[in-house]
């Protein structure tokens, strides 16, 4: 795989820094029962890389002590971690929304046919990949068979109440392109992924987000290799929006890896660019027990500008307003 980092690194994109630290963004490992073309983080299969119990229980001392609101849980898939249960639990007593992002595949893995049960038991908050409502494209982008079992988890999460209205059980759905190109607005994509997934499966949900690829790991690879990482950084800077800087995650967000070392997003974590937390040179989730991350610059390079392109793109989705979502 090609790194991409020495062609990323030299930015003219805009100082940022963090303002109060709301959610924890913990990867739990790299290991997933998927191999995506468009994953940032490669995951996949034969990754080993997992956080320990030690580190799962220095995250809930960190959530309590500086009364984090979110803890938001990704991977590799999140849920082969073998404490990722433990974790759910301990953040949910302390009141903390929890977010899964679930491939839905994982729903259907040996050993996980507890697993929605789980969630809807605990009030997760699912976010769950579907790049497409369309078999041939999600089959396309992730293999053969995916887009049939990602339909049967999704519901098995509407069956346990995910997606209903007053149930409180909140599904969000994940789109991304399928090449190197923006996301088309939100607002629309959504309305077109609710009538499709209601008529063809009965399928129901909250939100869909539209992310954008980012050129680093498995799709930063790619585009290099094809030669085509030039004209796609062109097209991020080119649809560069000075307003979505205020939303974008990494100014209320802090990410850690599997070891406990800190970041300013998941993106910078696949790169390798720690994140400046109180003049330490590497700092590490139990750092943040001493240190507050508000204040601090972020580390930026540019793949910075996939976040801030056309619509916004962040782990929630576009960033601005609807009304405005059609501008790129």
């Amino acid at each position: 795989m090609r790194a991409t980092l020495h062609l990323l690194a030299d930015t003219d994109f805009p100082p940022i820094r963090r303002q109060r630290l709301q959610t924890l963004q913990v990867n739990l490992g790299y290991k997933c029962n998927q191999s995506c073309l468009h994953c940032h983080v490669a995951a996949g299969p034969n990754r080993t890389e997992m956080m320990d119990a030690e580190h799962v229980a220095l995250v809930i001392q960190v959530l309590r002590a500086r009364d984090i609101g979110t803890l938001d849980l990704t991977g590799g898939a999140p849920e082969l971690n073998p404490h990722f249960r433990d974790l759910v639990r301990g953040a949910r007593a302390l009141g903390v929304r929890v977010i899964d992002r679930c491939n839905l595949t994982i729903l259907s893995e040996p050993g996980q046919h507890d697993l929605a049960d789980f969630l809807a038991d605990e009030g997760v908050e699912v976010t769950a990949s579907l790049p497409c409502y369309s078999m041939a494209n999600v089959d396309r982008q992730r293999g053969e068979g995916v887009f049939e079992r990602s339909i049967a988890g999704l519901q098995q999460l509407n069956a346990r109440g995910y997606g209903h209205e007053g149930s409180g059980l909140v599904l969000n759905l994940v789109y991304n392109p399928q090449g190197p190109s923006l996301p088309p607005p939100q607002g629309a994509l959504q309305s077109d992924y609710q009538r499709e997934l209601q008529q063809h499966f009965g399928i129901r949900f909250n939100h869909l987000f539209a992310l954008t690829n980012m050129p680093i790991q498995r799709f930063g690879s790619t585009l290099v290799s094809k030669g085509t990482l030039g004209t796609y950084m062109q097209l991020l800077r080119s649809s560069y929006r000075a307003e979505n800087l205020d939303s974008v995650m990494c100014r209320s967000l802090v990410s850690v890896d599997w070891q406990g070392q800190l970041y300013d997003c998941d993106f910078n974590q696949m790169l390798g660019l720690r994140a400046q937390l109180g003049g330490l040179a590497q700092p590490h989730l139990r750092d943040l027990l001493l240190h507050d991350a508000a204040g601090q610059d972020i580390r930026i390079a540019d793949h910075c500008y996939g976040c801030t392109a056309g619509q916004g793109s962040s782990c929630g989705g576009a960033l601005e307003a609807p009304a405005a979502a059609g501008a790129t």
